[in-house]
């Protein structure tokens, strides 16, 4: 007859010890148990930190973008993409490679962004995204620091009743009663802050509305040009950088009325704490260089200055880099392939006239600020 061997709980082996080995039995066991537990804690963000050893691996970094955003990411006849956002990234290349060329730029619509980091296909997400709590933890993403202050705005042709508050005007104020966009068609990229922001603030005002959703940036405001709908919404940057692309650019106006606050910052994935380091301390280095007032013009004059603050943000004192897996002198690297905020703002964001506004210096009366390097 064959016996059923009966399986016992942990503890039941003990009955079979001597009472005097008991104890120190189940101390090397629950040893053993903490030991493996702690391994494998240990074990995983260790394992997982591997980002910049595969992008100086591969050679290049690769970076997601906005298919086509004037200003921010734009891809010219020359094959040779521009922008803002773009720029930041050649800021990243800058420091790792000391060569802001070694970038691969790869072009993801609104929907597509975030699976696109999450499975690993792009190293950092530096596109238009706002950050959002919902974002930041349940995609399993982490923000960098706010590059980008922006909100949400509506543009509408002038012909429907809204006149320019001045010659060139950016902005016009408010229409006197938020009625005359009831029943308004709103073209609105889906799924999107944009979306939302639209659904809750005419639900807040008790307006009704038709919204007009699209999948592509590039398509909404082809429509709204068509005249498919009376209005369309986005980020008050995207309506500038989009509103150069019109049939007749001056026959439509950007409202003075806004939805939304839209903090706009660079992603990456979770578990990865050198790589989420290097991506903030590379943005928070930009600001810091134009406070300095440190260009790519005037850089090489200050590498002999002996002032304490300078010389450990350049590398020349101190191993500021070594923590993030770069060289000491990476901020160096940035400022001359790309130069600092001032100058990539300028370069991008001044010919569509935007204003620095809460994208200045702290001491400007803007937002911009960086932590201490030291």
């Amino acid at each position: 007859m064959k016996r059923t061997r009966i399986k016992r709980p942990l503890t039941g082996w003990l009955c079979c010890i001597p009472g005097q080995h008991k104890g120190h039995v189940m101390r090397k066991l629950l040893m053993s148990m903490l030991l493996a537990a702690g391994v494998g804690l240990l074990a995983t963000p260790a394992a997982a930190q591997q980002t910049l050893k595969a992008v100086k691996t591969r050679g290049h970094l690769l970076c997601g973008v906005n298919p086509g955003l004037p200003g921010f990411a734009l891809k010219g006849t020359d094959g040779q993409w521009q922008g803002f956002d773009v720029d930041y990234c050649r800021a990243l290349a800058a420091a790792i490679f000391n060569d802001p060329k070694r970038v691969e730029f790869k072009p993801f619509n609104a929907e597509e962004r975030f699976g696109a980091l999450q499975s690993g296909g792009i190293d950092v997400l530096s596109r238009n995204t706002t950050w959002t709590l919902t974002r930041d933890t349940r995609y399993g993403f982490h923000f960098g620091p706010i590059l980008f202050y922006d909100g949400q705005g509506l543009m509408m042709a002038t012909e429907l009743g809204f006149k320019l508050g001045g010659a060139g005007a950016r902005l016009v104020a408010q229409p006197k009663s938020l009625h005359s966009f009831q029943d308004a068609k709103i073209c609105v990229l889906a799924q999107t802050t944009s979306e939302r922001n639209l659904e809750e603030f005419f639900r807040s005002h008790g307006l009704r509305y038709t919204p007009v959703r699209f999948q592509v940036t590039k398509d909404m405001f082809v429509a709204y040009d068509r005249g498919s709908c009376d209005v369309v919404t986005s980020d008050v940057s995207q309506l500038l950088a989009q509103k150069t692309t019109l049939k007749t650019p001056s026959d439509h106006v950007i409202l003075g009325t806004l939805l939304s606050k839209e903090p706009l910052a660079p992603m990456v994935r979770h578990r990865d704490d050198q790589w989420f380091d290097i991506i903030k301390w590379v943005a928070f280095g930009l600001i810091q260089a134009e406070e300095y007032g440190i260009s790519a013009d005037n850089l090489d004059s200050l590498l002999t200055t002996q002032d304490p603050a300078l010389r450990q943000f350049l590398g020349l004192d101190g191993e500021l880099g070594s923590g993030l897996g770069l060289s000491a002198d990476f901020m160096v690297r940035v400022i001359r392939h790309v130069g600092h905020y001032g100058d990539i703002f300028a370069r991008h964001l001044r010919p569509l006239d935007l204003e620095r506004g809460p994208n200045a210096l702290w001491n400007a009366g803007g937002l911009l600020f960086a932590p201490p390097f030291r």
